[in-house]
């Protein structure tokens, strides 16, 4: 499409990248078929064409409103319009660009700016989440409903990881959430790892991946986590690690985008450019590993939802079902599974009323076999979809270890 740039959008630091973007949208609309917040709104302002276009009004100088900033709010940034898209349009580094510069323009009430800020303290700081999750514990029969579906109903033991001891090493992002929400999950792809003769090397330094900040608007620190934890992970990969691993899809998705995040810092752009080189999901790593020697006959009926930022961000769809059938699973057909969950980082939290009509959608597709289990590969889809107190979810590589013996 056309655009004319004001002169102040042409002076922002992508305006560039933006101006190009939003050139590749031919309008087709095939990205409002797989949307899933315009399946559920009905409203082409609620879709990826329309927020598309509510961003090259605001970068050709139109009136922000807060109604620009509900509907890109609104916005689960899942990245299916991108599968979709025949034209390549990175939908979501314009989302990225829009966001930022409607932030600066309509102030967000009281209310909105505290709970956006309280995520941004909290989230990030495992230590300090994992004691409010166990004082949560402490107090769940008093706590609203709302806040209850947070917290993990059984949440299982990390058990003792391997000492570093083979010759092939890997990083592991150990996550913000997930220790308190799900400690057994990065011990059990340790233990799988070392059974295949693969160590984990602990980098203590890394923390956060930057992605609640930057989502949330405050790009400028998620991109001094990002650098952070090149930062903590560049000896080890200098001592040859060979893939920096992430067992939450979400974490991972960005991580791979720190290339062209930081691309035009002169003083990381080169090792950011490594580091996204060497992110692997879980399931990369192991599918191309002698898995049949590890002895496994999965004899579950399970459902796997795959994340969209496995599927969608990491174009990784089929990848975990292609692993746990050769493990013996058997997996259930799962209808629209191309379709989000709802969860998308803290979408559950902004945005709840939408965020638990998708959660239930996808609940009744991914019960629609009688799994015994909904397996998952991403923290915030497994909290999520656990939350409703149905079938229960876990993550995927939990099971895997638990058949090895």
């Amino acid at each position: 499409m056309q655009t004319n740039l004001s002169e102040q959008a042409k002076r922002l630091p992508r305006a560039e990248e933006a101006e190009s973007i939003l050139r590749s949208c031919v309008h087709c609309g095939f990205c409002t078929a797989t949307c899933p917040t315009y399946q559920l709104l009905g409203d082409e302002l609620d879709g990826p064409r329309g927020r598309i276009y509510l961003i090259k009004q605001v970068l050709e100088g139109q009136e922000v409103t807060a109604k620009t900033q509900l509907h890109l709010d609104r916005c689960l940034t899942c990245r299916n319009c991108e599968t979709t898209c025949p034209s390549g349009v990175q939908y979501h580094n314009l989302l990225d660009i829009g966001r930022a510069v409607v932030e600066e323009y309509v102030p967000r009430p009281l209310g909105e700016r505290v709970l956006r800020e309280s995520l941004r303290t909290v989230v990030p700081r495992p230590a300090l989440f994992k004691a409010l999750t166990q004082v949560g514990q402490a107090f769940r029969p008093l706590l609203p409903a709302t806040l209850k579906s947070k917290l993990p109903r059984q949440p299982h033991p990390a058990k003792p990881r391997p000492q570093t001891q083979h010759a092939r090493r890997v990083l592991m992002l150990e996550g913000c959430v997930q220790p308190a929400l799900s400690p057994n999950t990065n011990a059990a792809a340790a233990r799988v790892l070392d059974r295949l003769g693969i160590s984990v090397e602990p980098a203590r330094e890394a923390g956060c991946c930057g992605a609640v900040d930057y989502h949330l608007n405050a790009q400028d620190k998620g991109l001094e986590r990002a650098r952070r934890n090149i930062d903590a992970w560049w000896p080890a990969i200098e001592a040859g690690a060979e893939a920096i691993v992430q067992t939450a899809s979400g974490c991972g998705a960005f991580v791979r985008d720190y290339g062209h995040l930081l691309e035009n810092d002169p003083a990381y752009a080169a090792k950011a450019k490594r580091v996204s080189e060497l992110a692997k999901d879980l399931v990369e790593v192991l599918r191309a590993e002698p898995l049949e020697e590890l002895g496994i006959n999965g004899d579950r009926r399970l459902a796997f939802h795959c994340p969209c930022t496995l599927q969608h961000a990491q174009k990784l769809g089929g990848a975990v079902e292609g692993v746990l059938t050769r493990l013996g699973f058997s997996l259930t057909s799962v209808p629209d599974s191309h379709l989000c969950c709802g969860s998308a980082g803290t979408y559950s939290l902004t945005q709840p009323e939408l965020s638990r009509q998708l959660r239930d959608n996808k609940l009744n597709a991914l019960e629609s076999g009688k799994p015994e289990v909904i397996v998952t590969a991403n923290i915030g889809c497994q909290t999520h979809l656990d939350g409703a107190g149905r079938t229960p979810v876990r993550h995927w590589i939990e099971l895997v270890e638990e058949a090895i013996g």
